[in-house]
């Protein structure tokens, strides 16, 4: 359950959290036409806080409303310096980032009309391990969803979209029903494309796969950075297809994400990976990133933008 803050940002303007209301008939509501982003920031090894590639997370934001064919009626540089001013205010050192982009209530037809009335909103709150506390250490269990993935010309999957997420909710809610902790979907071909809110990557023979970008997957940022880090560790990484039978063969396999961070999987349908435990390349990824979130590897410090927490304000102060 997510506790609550003090403050969250709408349209430029600080609101208290209890008082962050849209209307019913708010459009994005009905139909799910609308993109969000998740962004983590953490604190680092010298006490300093930082928030995780916010420009690409925000970037990827303005593009997922460019597919939508919505204007965001701020700059990136004004949705970064929200992103950082709502951490900084609720006077968190470490947090989670939710900037919304939708549509309020001026139509309620599918068609959001020819000025669409678009907003931003920005919420930030505190999120532990999103797979569970033992999760990063000892790894999950997973099942192959009986939902697949939309296909390439059926969903604009580049963009983070609101609507997207009902196949991801059905192929969680699926998993946990069937008691595992998450689902992997494939795709209308039957190769694998990625969680309900994750990608995936998996280890066989020492080498890294992990379906390509051509594949009916979002181009995740932890994603991408983790395969920055995987080549700059000199370890061998390939996009290519894959299969069922790959996961079941693998010997490691692991989820990346803002939320999941790398988190490996131990058991795929009853199938015991590997040794049943976090593998030896997953192990040294998930180090190597967590060196990399918290500022101890001056390589990737252009990744982190640095904001300092303030004392929590009375109302007055922003309303």
């Amino acid at each position: 359950m997510i506790k609550q803050e003090a403050w969250i940002w709408m349209d430029g303007k600080m609101v208290p959290w209890d008082q962050a209301n849209v209307h019913i008939l708010s459009h994005t509501l009905h139909y799910g036409y609308g993109a969000f982003e998740g962004i983590r920031a953490y604190r680092l090894g010298d006490g300093r806080s930082a928030v995780f590639r916010l420009a690409e997370h925000i970037d990827r934001l303005f593009q997922s409303s460019t597919l939508l064919e919505l204007q965001v009626p701020y700059t990136r540089e004004e949705a970064c310096a929200a992103c950082v001013r709502t951490l900084a205010v609720n006077g968190m050192e470490e947090g989670y980032l939710r900037p919304l982009v939708y549509l309020g209530d001026r139509e309620v037809g599918v068609y959001p009309g020819d000025c669409p009335d678009v907003r931003l909103a920005i919420i930030a709150w505190r999120w532990g391990a999103y797979l569970g506390a033992d999760a990063l250490e000892q790894g999950i269990r997973v099942k192959v969803s009986s939902y697949s993935k939309q296909n390439v010309n059926a969903a604009l999957l580049k963009g983070k979209i609101c609507g997207h997420y009902v196949n991801s909710v059905l192929a969680k809610m699926e998993a946990k029903r069937e008691g595992y902790d998450e689902g992997i979907l494939l795709d209308h071909c039957g190769y694998v494309a990625e969680g309900s809110g994750e990608n995936l990557f998996l280890v066989r023979d020492g080498e890294i796969l992990t379906p390509g970008l051509d594949a009916s997957i979002l181009a995740g940022i932890t994603r991408d950075a983790v395969l920055q880090v995987a080549r700059d560790l000199g370890l061998t990484v390939r996009e290519t297809r894959l299969t069922r039978s790959d996961l079941y063969l693998a010997d490691e396999v692991f989820f990346t994400g803002t939320a999941a961070e790398v988190t490996p999987i131990r058991e795929i349908d009853r199938r015991v990976v590997g040794k049943g435990v976090c593998g030896p390349v997953t192990r040294t990824l998930q180090k190597a990133f967590f060196e990399v979130l918290t500022g101890r590897d001056s390589r990737y410090e252009k990744w982190l933008t640095v904001y300092k927490p303030e004392a929590l304000p009375t109302p007055a102060a922003h309303a």
